[in-house]
């Protein structure tokens, strides 16, 4: 048997007074996540450690089966592999986002979305300024860049710029955890403060002004960490081949290390634009050579970033109608049986528009396995199902058990 997990990120929420006190995920019309569950077998997963920050590294990676304790080193680490960067014995790996500050306020974690080719260019002007034989700026994707400090001390208190919207910045900065760390602190928040001066007048941030758009016009360093030591989800799991699809640097890099083939699909964006339909049939011919597959959409953690009700309902309903139906419904015309995955990575609730670390609902689909009771996917619904609540490297497990 193949196997494929469909991950929508961010996709659980809270109930919502506006929707009737409905989550976005039960009021979606989603047919086919509902079927998947009425035909499999449901639970809920603990995909945040105890300890651990509910990001996105963290939640897929537990989705995978990793002991976060073992290989965790941050999200810069797994950004640089996904973008070729080959880290060095002491080479400190930060995610640098472009932000927008207005003031003393941060204003967004994405500077509008801002474009890639538009963070290119001034990456490079940030190299050229900013960096030395000790910084270097890499591009990455959209707003999520890569800061490599050599040397760097890794014992930092970062905040997560998605976590703390329209809040002043300057308490936010970066503290050392150790006193050794001091100098890597205070050269990094060195580096926000002369990004804010020397971004502001760039031609890349005066053309978004003028068209309404917000600058890029700080960076943002957070979740600094060094090499991990991962074993592939080959060794872990004993399958011979795998692939990951997805439009986020981030989970392309978990890709690299967990020894996954890391597939492109063109116009995929990670926001509700991106395209589903190239997406599942990049998963569907992926599954005819691979094992296992995940596929990875961004666009519902986007829009609850966003707080933004009737966005993340629109993407949800975008993921059950355009990737899922036409996945299951390809695979119902195969030969060989493959089991379906459905879940989230995390919860992103509108109403505070940042992840938590409440346990996840997902769907186990195997042709031909005996369902559970539940007939619809949601949050609540979960609780009913057969794998009751499941954690570390259970869900992996049971999914690939053949």
């Amino acid at each position: 048997m193949k196997h494929i997990v469909i991950l929508g990120d961010g996709m659980a929420d809270e109930p919502i007074e506006a929707l009737g006190g409905l989550t976005p995920l039960q009021a979606a019309d989603t047919p086919y996540m509902d079927k998947l569950a009425a035909l499999g077998r449901n639970g809920r997963l603990k995909t945040v450690p105890d300890g651990f920050h509910p990001g996105s590294e963290v939640a897929n990676m537990a989705v995978l089966g990793y002991n976060m304790p073992k290989v965790y080193e941050g999200r810069g680490v797994l950004e640089a592999a996904s973008i070729g960067v080959e880290l060095q014995p002491g080479d400190l790996a930060m995610r640098c986002n472009l932000i927008c500050v207005e003031g003393e306020i941060l204003k967004n974690h994405s500077a509008g979305h801002i474009s890639t080719e538009e963070s290119d260019e001034l990456i490079k002007f940030l190299n050229q300024e900013l960096g030395s034989e000790q910084v270097v700026f890499y591009t990455g994707v959209s707003y999520r860049n890569l800061l490599v400090i050599k040397g760097g001390d890794k014992r930092l208190d970062c905040t997560p710029p998605h976590d703390v919207p329209l809040r002043p910045f300057r308490p936010l900065l970066i503290k050392p955890e150790a006193p050794e760390a001091n100098d890597t602190a205070e050269l990094l928040n060195n580096l926000i403060l002369k990004s804010q001066e020397i971004l502001k007048d760039h031609p890349v941030n005066q053309r978004r002004i003028a068209l309404g758009k917000d600058p890029a016009n700080s960076i943002w360093p957070w979740s600094p960490g060094y090499r991990p030591a991962m074993e592939t989800m080959q060794q872990m799991y004993g399958f011979e081949k795998g692939a990951v699809i997805s439009a986020v640097d981030l989970i392309r890099g978990i890709g690299v290390y967990a020894g996954l083939e890391v597939l492109t699909v063109e116009g995929a964006t990670g926001l509700y634009d991106t395209n589903y339909e190239g997406k599942a049939e990049a998963a569907l011919q992926a599954l005819k050579t691979n094992d296992f597959v995940y596929l990875h959409v961004e666009a519902s953690d986007e829009a609850g970033h966003e707080g933004d009700v009737d966005l993340k309902i629109k993407t949800i309903e975008y993921l059950d109608k355009r990737a899922i139906k036409p996945i299951f419904e390809t695979l119902q015309t195969w030969d060989e049986p493959v089991a379906i995955a459905v879940l989230p990575d995390h919860p992103t609730p509108c109403s505070i528009r940042t992840h938590t670390n409440e346990p996840i609902p997902f769907i186990i689909y195997k042709p031909g396995q005996t369902p559970d009771a539940v007939q619809c996917y949601d949050e609540y619904a979960a609780k009913e199902g057969y794998y009751g609540e499941l954690k570390e490297d259970e869900f992996m497990r049971e999914f690939l058990k053949d």
